[in-house]
């Protein structure tokens, strides 16, 4: 099994940043993707941007292209998400997951899940 556990959420005004992080634990020796989804009240889970290990590529929802980075530590399955130029419709609990392939994390169907961190935008 792995956990997933997110933090880095808050309370910013538009225009703002934040950087939220991942950690992954238990048994992880077959974690080669992980990502972030986003979900606000009222809607369905949008996926946000994910990263492969093993060239560190990463690619994001086109609503959050050229304002969100993804980043790992190295050596470690620890991830990261500096969002910058916040917006209001940025606001949602934002999820961290994890799988052995990058489509499954893209399609909203990874192995494993953390139980979010929440983003409010101010306008």
């Amino acid at each position: 099994q792995v956990q997933l556990v997110e933090s880095g959420g808050g309370s910013v005004q538009a225009g703002g940043s934040l950087r939220l992080s991942c950690v992954a634990s238990g048994d992880t020796r077959d974690i080669d993707h992980m990502g972030w989804a986003r979900q606000a009240p009222g809607k369905e889970r949008e996926w946000v941007a994910a990263m492969y290990f093993g060239t560190l590529n990463a690619y994001y929802a086109r609503s959050v292209q050229g304002r969100f980075t993804m980043s790992r530590d190295k050596g470690v399955r620890s991830i990261y998400l500096q969002m910058n130029n916040l917006k209001p419709e940025d606001t949602a609990l934002y999820y961290c997951a994890a799988d052995p392939s990058y489509t499954k994390i893209r399609q909203l169907t990874p192995n494993y899940w953390g139980r979010g961190t929440q983003v409010t935008v101010s306008s």
